[in-house]
C-alpha cells in the first residue's frame, strides 16, 4: 500500500488572488506554502512577478521563491525534485503542504509524474542548435505547429527553448509532447485536494491592467534597468518573462513607454487566457470566487476530504 500524502493545490489565472487565499489558508491550517510559479523562482525579479511581500513571507513560510538567478535554467523536473523534498519534510512534521501558483505544467508534473523521454542524440542536438542559430522564433513555432499545434498554441513565441524541446521530443519519439502527457499514468503518491479560483474574465482583465499600473508605480522600470545593467541578457531564462521583455525596446529607444505598458498588459491578459484554457481541462475538488471565500469552510472541506480519503485506502 502506498503512503497517503495529502497536498492542497491552489490554481487560478494570474492576478486571480492565489497568493492571498494560500496565505489565509496556510494560517488556518498552520502550514507552509510551496510556490508553483516558474517566474518567482528567479532572484531580483520581484515587482514584475508579483512576489508576495517580505511581510507576507514572514507571516507564512514560502518555499521555491528566489532560488535561482535570472540567467539560470529552471524547469518542471527541477520543480518536482525540489517540491517533493519539501513535501516529504512537511508531511513528517504533520503539515499539509499548500502548492500555489499559476504554472500548470509544474503542478501537473508533481501530481502525474514526469514523462520519460530518451536522451537527446548528438544529431538531434546539432539540429536544434542550428534552428536556434539560423531561424527566428516565428519560424521555429511554424516548425512545431506542423506536428504539434497544441504545443505551438500553448508555448509563447519568445520561449524558444520550450519550443525546441517540444521539437526534440517529437524527433526522438515520433509523438508530440502533448500526447506523451495525455498518456502519462498517475503513479504519484501525492494525493491532491485541488482548488480553483474562478474570476469573471472582464474583472480579471481589469485586475491585470491595474496590476501593471501598480507595478510601474512601485518601480518596475527601475528593476528592469538594474537587471540589464547587472549584465543579464534579454534572452536569459528569467528575462524572457512577460512584464519584463515588453520594456526592452524602451531602453533601446525603439518604442515609447506607453506602448510598452500597453503590450505588457496585453501579453499578461493573453497569458491569463492560456492559463484558463489549461485549467478548464482539470477536475477540481473546490471552485471558489475570491469575494465569497469563507476560510473556515475551506479548511473544514479539506480536513473532511483527508478523513474520508484515509478511510478509503
Amino acid at each position: 500500500m502506498k503512503p497517503f500524502i495529502p497536498i492542497v493545490i491552489i490554481q487560478g489565472a494570474t492576478a486571480s488572488g492565489k497568493s492571498k487565499l494560500a496565505i489565509e489558508l496556510a494560517k488556518a491550517l498552520d502550514t507552509e506554502i510551496i510556490s508553483a510559479d516558474s517566474r518567482q523562482v528567479y532572484r531580483k525579479l520581484d515587482i514584475g512577478t508579483a512576489k508576495v511581500s517580505a511581510k507576507e513571507q514572514a507571516e507564512v513560510k514560502h518555499h521555491l521563491i528566489n532560488i535561482v538567478d535570472p540567467d539560470e535554467e529552471y524547469n518542471a523536473g527541477k520543480f518536482v525534485d525540489d517540491a517533493s523534498e519539501i513535501i516529504f519534510k512537511m508531511h513528517a512534521e504533520n503539515k499539509i503542504p499548500i502548492i500555489a501558483g499559476g504554472t500548470g505544467l509544474y503542478v501537473k508534473a508533481l501530481i502525474d509524474g514526469l514523462i520519460e523521454i530518451p536522451p537527446v542524440t548528438k544529431e538531434i542536438k546539432a539540429k536544434m542548435d542550428l534552428y536556434e542559430k539560423t531561424k527566428s522564433p516565428e519560424e521555429i513555432k511554424d516548425i512545431l505547429r506542423e506536428f504539434d499545434p497544441e504545443s505551438a498554441e500553448r508555448i509563447e513565441t519568445n520561449d524558444v527553448q520550450k519550443m525546441l524541446r517540444a521539437i526534440e521530443v517529437y524527433e526522438l519519439t515520433g509523438k508530440p509532447i502533448t500526447r506523451h502527457w495525455k498518456e502519462q499514468k498517475d503513479e504519484n503518491i501525492f494525493l491532491p485536494f485541488k482548488i480553483f479560483i474562478n474570476c469573471d474574465r472582464k474583472i480579471l482583465y481589469d485586475k491585470i491592467n491595474r496590476r501593471i499600473d501598480e507595478m510601474m508605480n512601485n518601480g518596475l522600470l527601475k528593476e528592469i534597468d538594474n537587471l540589464l545593467k547587472s549584465g543579464y541578457k534579454e534572452t536569459d531564462p528569467g528575462m524572457i518573462s512577460v512584464g519584463y521583455r515588453e520594456f526592452y525596446p524602451f531602453f533601446k529607444g525603439e518604442k515609447d513607454l506607453e506602448e510598452c505598458i500597453r503590450l505588457a498588459k496585453k501579453h499578461s491578459r493573453n497569458y491569463a487566457k492560456r492559463q484558463l484554457t489549461w485549467f478548464r481541462r482539470i477536475d477540481y475538488d473546490l471552485t471558489l470566487t475570491l469575494s465569497r471565500i469563507n476560510i473556515c469552510d475551506v479548511k473544514q472541506k479539506i480536513l473532511n476530504w483527508i478523513s474520508d480519503t484515509k478511510e478509503q485506502i
